[in-house]
């Protein structure tokens, strides 16, 4: 196949190029919610074997945003799809397909195969889409400043103590949400801003089971829409 006719076909039917970067993953990472407004889900692991992915150790408890789940700006054009949209400050957390970006914590290093990062009293991320570093960790020691809101990612409590990046509006559209990570939780009935948090031990074994070599991919949806779209995506049956 020609590079016209793939790039015809993708513009054609853009679910096409979500089935295409799944088929270049072996590692998923499966969290569902019973519907758009529910803000706890359960997140399921599985690797490839051959041409399906079977499920790794057992599913585990995640909260999600305070108002649930909008589509996120991921592997999927969002114009094209039918539900609540993810806007910068909504409480919800992003609906879609998703790669992972760095891992980060307080600690010097880590257990993982992730990038990591270090979290310092400076680091920030920047949640004011007017700034040419929106959705950016940025360390605001080192740059000139250019926005009015970011979140210190030093913080007080252990909800940073270890997270990884959720590659949501990467590269990013003004407004259309920042910030997304996993993280560790409050408790198990306390949802979030629009992350994905849970448990430390479970934060900690994504640390120590995902590999950026094996193209790793996230897959956050209620469960109407995962039933939905399971076949064109080629995701696996739950």
């Amino acid at each position: 196949m020609n590079n016209v006719l793939k790039i015809l076909l993708l513009l054609l039917f853009p679910w096409a190029a979500l089935a295409q970067g799944l088929d270049h993953s072996d590692q998923l990472i499966v969290v569902i919610s019973k519907n758009w407004d529910d803000a706890q889900g359960i997140a399921q692991r599985y690797e490839r074997h051959g041409d399906r992915f079977e499920k790794f150790e057992a599913a585990f408890p995640v909260v999600l945003g305070k108002n649930g789940m909008g589509w996120g700006k991921g592997q999927l054009d969002v114009g094209q799809i039918e539900g609540p949209v993810k806007q910068e400050g909504d409480g919800k957390a992003p609906a879609g397909m998703f790669k992972l970006g760095t891992a980060f914590g307080y600690d010097t290093s880590a257990e993982t195969r992730l990038p990591y990062l270090t979290l310092t009293p400076t680091i920030e991320c920047v949640d004011d889409p007017q700034s040419t570093r929106y959705n950016e960790l940025v360390d605001g020691a080192t740059m000139a400043n250019d926005w009015n809101s970011s979140e210190r990612m030093r913080r007080r409590d252990d909800l940073y103590r270890q997270g990884i990046v959720i590659e949501h509006n990467t590269p990013a559209s003004p407004a259309a949400g920042s910030c997304i990570f996993f993280h560790i939780w409050r408790g198990p009935t306390v949802p979030t801003r629009g992350c994905t948090a849970m448990a430390p031990q479970d934060i900690a074994r994504l640390f120590n089971w995902l590999d950026p070599h094996q193209s790793p991919l996230l897959v956050q949806l209620p469960e109407a829409q995962y039933e939905q779209w399971r076949k064109r995506w080629k995701l696996p049956p739950r």
